[in-house]
């Protein structure tokens, strides 16, 4: 990401680990490596569906509630960039165990919260700690791994970056309906303690170079102020109706000219927060481009189905979680086939493929209906699972194989940011088009309406009050509008993927299988 990160994946990829991990250390190290990523990426989902919960319970509302979910985005996003500087400071393993174990500890302060205040607080110190787990979880699989299984490790990393969206949905709502809303930090609060305390002892012993490392002050300011600006202006927008408020306009204005002042400094800086060299690669800009877009599409879909069964087709939090988790069960078992598959055949083809399945599953969504059933919704999405796991393994391995050795912890490192703030735009977009679009096709229902008085009285002679048919027709008629508007999202999520299927084409073809360790 920066020059300092850029340094650190130097020290990963030139020395020879005393005493490498085999056998059963091998793999717990690695489960212990990977659950850390997991459990971060859960916590991008986990309060998706427990919002209204939470805000119940602290009496606050869920316009209020939502910043639970932004405070940690945001502070996810900002904390990215630091990882070089810290991991160069203090050393690759040492801050991974030590955000690991602290993301335990803050864990616990969120389920403790007795406000919003003191819940947001926790959010934002759970983002910090939780921004580098992500980049030096990767590399770290890279480095425990020997070089001719590092597939395994990309493999390992994928998967649980892919299957942490689709659970937290399912153990979100679980939890919300069957115990209690701070359940959701006390679970993976133990959870992670476990972990880190698993990895800390597989990697004991380990050699964890440091090396001397400066920060870009300037450009992490920039940094911090135009992301913060442009993740309130996306979350905050559809409830204050975008530009018609001044506050949106005044943070669009600061995103604007933060990011224009961060790309100019950034440029121009010897060793920069964000070391923007990486883009000179053509593999990489096309893969964390297709990794933005994709994966933005791929979160909205799984935010707004959850939020529509819900509010319109009477699913309880759990129900509605369990129908976007079965993706999970294809996921994993596909994942190392994918994985053996990237080595023998062009990877662009495989992430091609699996976008335009991806989009395909979308289309075939927009046959729904109001009387849909549960098994016909989870038929397209269990199939989803093989058509992830293509876009994920590939995807990643192209990026990191089309940059230098040195440049593989600020590939990483970017890769990741760019795919966080791929999924806040989807999600933001998403929401704001569903509702949007519902509201447009209640007008024109309605207007259309040309027996609406009829129907009324069909409903009174049928032993409605006046009232009541009102009512009832109303509920109809939004009903359907709200079955139009998600249906529309899902034509669009469909386009957003075969956008992104001819995105990964701007990758040249890899001169044999990819090296998932870093080299070409």
């Amino acid at each position: 990401m920066s020059t300092s990160l850029a340094m650190a994946g130097r020290a990963l990829t030139a020395r020879e680990p005393a005493g490498p991990l085999t056998g059963g250390k091998l793999l717990l190290a690695a489960l212990a490596i990977g659950l850390g990523n997991f459990l971060v990426v859960l916590d991008t989902s986990i309060a998706n569906v427990s919002v209204s919960t939470i805000s119940g319970a602290l009496g606050v509302s869920s316009t209020q509630g939502t910043w639970v979910i932004t405070s940690y985005a945001v502070a996810e996003a900002i904390t990215v960039p630091l990882t070089g500087w810290l991991a160069n400071r203090f050393g690759v393993q040492r801050v991974f165990l030590t955000c690991y174990l602290a993301f335990a500890a803050l864990s616990v302060f969120c389920g403790l919260s007795g406000s919003l205040g003191m819940l947001v607080l926790g959010r934002v110190l759970l983002g910090f700690v939780g921004g580098p787990i992500m980049p030096l979880s990767q590399l770290l699989l890279l480095r425990v791994f020997p070089p001719e299984k590092a597939t395994l490790g990309t493999v390992l990393w994928a998967m649980t970056t892919l299957v942490g969206p689709i659970a937290g949905p399912i153990l979100g709502g679980i939890i919300c309906d069957n115990m209690t809303w701070n359940d959701i930090f006390f679970l993976p609060a133990a959870v992670a303690l476990l972990g880190g305390s698993l990895a800390w002892f597989m990697l004991k012993g380990q050699p964890d170079p440091r090396a001397p490392a400066t920060i870009d002050k300037v450009g992490f300011a920039l940094l911090v102020i135009w992301v913060s600006a442009f993740q309130i202006m996306l979350d905050e927008g559809r409830n204050l109706d975008w530009f018609a408020a001044a506050e949106i306009r005044w943070l669009a204005v600061i995103a604007a000219i933060g990011f224009a002042a961060f790309l100019i400094w950034e440029s121009t800086e010897e060793n920069p927060v964000v070391d923007l060299r990486v883009f000179r690669h053509r593999g990489f800009t096309a893969a964390a481009l297709t990794f933005a877009v994709g994966f933005g599409a791929f979160f909205a879909s799984i935010v707004v189905i959850p939020l529509w069964l819900q509010q319109n087709m009477g699913y309880t939090a759990t129900w509605s979680g369990i129908s976007t988790g079965f993706m999970g069960v294809l996921a994993i078992v596909c994942s190392p086939l994918v994985g053996g598959a990237v080595n023998r055949f062009d990877p662009r083809m495989i992430v091609s493929v699996g976008l335009l399945g991806l989009g395909a599953i979308s289309a075939w969504r927009m046959g729904f209906n109001q009387d849909v059933t549960f098994w016909q919704m989870a038929l397209p999405t269990l199939l989803t699972g093989p058509f992830m796991v293509m876009l994920f393994i590939p995807v990643t391995g192209i990026a990191m194989a089309s940059v230098e050795p040195h440049e593989q912890a600020s590939a990483a490192g970017l890769s990741n940011f760019m795919r966080t703030m791929g999924g806040a735009i989807g999600t933001s977009l998403v929401q704001t088009s569903w509702t949007n679009s519902a509201r447009f096709n209640q007008a024109e229902l309605a207007g259309a309406m040309a027996n609406g008085q009829q129907a009324i009285d069909n409903f009174v002679s049928g032993g409605f009050t006046q009232n009541g048919a009102t009512s009832t027709l109303t509920s109809i008629v939004e009903g359907q509008s709200v079955m139009l508007a998600t249906l529309d999202v899902f034509g669009a999520v469909a386009l957003c993927f075969g956008f992104a299927a001819l995105l990964i084409w701007l990758a040249p073809k890899p001169q044999g299988p990819i090296d998932t360790s870093g080299g070409h």
